[in-house]
């Protein structure tokens, strides 16, 4: 009996077979118009990972084909896998097994995607594609429990050797990690992931953010007062508030609250600008130039949904484009290695010298706060959170 499980599969004799017609501009191409062969697997989860690699596989093949003019693309973007022993050539029929390795790098990779990555961002897919890819690149599309820790090694040896810094080489350990761990949970295999624990300098190429300190806020302020246009107003709001930037170039002028006794900015995810953390929704008090600057920002705006528009004009409020072009602005006016993210350095540094306590610095400033009896009741009212922001003014 054959019947329909997934998108170009089916099933027959409980295996799982894949199943799709060659488009009519391409039957020249090949000997029958439609690609069928076995996925070698009774489970589901595997045959939807493999067929849609397969069918991946295979856009990308006709669209080479409608092209004419060049091979198919490397393997480093897991967009079409390499042929690997463990993977069943296209067009091919072959004998149908029900004992199927488990799975590769590039179908974790699907599956991880598949799963987790609803409603994620783009640098998400991005994150998992690149990071992984460069392991196909250095040791091979291997099944996941193939992999040695002379490959996570020689994986390293290859993230060094592009020149990568040590915390981004921290970054796709980790995802690379990740992948694995979650797909082998999600398949039912049990493995010692060799991708943990690698060694390798951590802070290799790393340079230290450093803080502004307080002439030089008050000297970037002045400037800011001066110019008195949008790109300024987002400095002087993030310079009072600690913000991330991210975080303020992609405000909706909702979030600003000029009303009551007391100013503040709602800082919450939106469809066009994620949160860095759970913790990063907050409320925090309006304060010295912060408050100008909403001001200027809400007198603005008045038919405009988002206080900062000129980084909010595609799906995605663009952060580094506001990082780079406020950057190179501040360059003159405060010490090398300092960025528009030291304001955020800075501000917990003002908050010490008043003497404010951590929880409430973690609180103004979105951070996470250790301990479980954190996690209790809605934090600090924001008559205190002002209370203290205002004396670092």
């Amino acid at each position: 009996m054959e019947y329909q499980a997934a998108a170009f599969t089916f099933v027959k004799k409980g295996i799982y077979d894949f199943a799709r017609k060659v488009p009519n501009d391409l039957r020249d191409h090949d000997t029958s118009g439609r690609i069928s062969f076995s996925l070698r697997t009774r489970k589901a989860v595997l045959a939807r990972a493999r067929a849609a690699r397969a069918s991946r596989q295979l856009d990308e093949h006709w669209r080479v084909l409608r092209m004419q003019d060049m091979d198919l693309p490397g393997k480093h973007m897991l967009r079409i896998g390499p042929q690997t022993p463990a993977a069943v050539p296209i067009g091919v029929s072959q004998p149908q097994a029900a004992d199927e390795p488990a799975l590769t790098l590039s179908e974790a990779v699907a599956l991880y995607l598949r799963l987790k990555g609803n409603n994620r961002p783009a640098t998400f897919h991005r994150a998992a594609e690149r990071s992984c890819g460069y392991v196909i690149d250095a040791c091979g599309d291997k099944d996941i429990t193939a992999y040695t820790r002379a490959d996570a090694n020689a994986f390293r040896d290859s993230l060094i050797a592009r020149e990568l810094s040590g915390s981004s080489i921290t970054r796709v350990f980790g995802t690379v990690r990740s992948v694995i761990n979650f797909a082998a949970a999600e398949v039912g295999i049990t493995l010692t992931n060799p991708f943990a624990g690698v060694y390798y300098d951590r802070k290799a190429g790393v340079e230290d953010r450093e803080p502004l300190g307080p002439e030089d806020v008050r000297r970037v302020q002045e400037k800011c007062r001066v110019a008195d246009d949008e790109a300024r107003w987002l400095v002087a709001l993030v310079s009072d508030t600690g913000m991330r930037l991210a975080e303020a170039a992609g405000l909706h002028l909702d979030d600003i609250k000029l009303e009551g006794p007391i100013p503040h900015v709602v800082v919450r995810e939106h469809p066009w600008r994620r949160l860095k953390t759970s913790s990063s929704a907050r409320v925090v008090p309006l304060v010295g130039m912060s408050l100008w600057a909403a001001r200027r920002v809400v007198a603005a705006r008045a038919d405009d949904r988002f206080a900062f528009p000129r980084y909010n004009k595609g799906d995605t409020t663009n952060a580094n484009s506001a990082s780079a072009a406020l950057n190179k602005w501040m360059k003159p006016y405060v010490p090398d290695r300092c960025t528009m993210h030291s304001f955020r350095h800075s501000m917990r540094d003002r908050l010490r010298a008043v003497e404010c306590p951590s929880d409430i610095v973690d609180q103004i400033g979105g951070w996470q706060t250790e301990g479980v009896g954190h996690g209790y009741g809605k934090g600090y009212p924001l008559e205190v959170l002002a209370k203290w922001l205002a004396a670092t003014v």
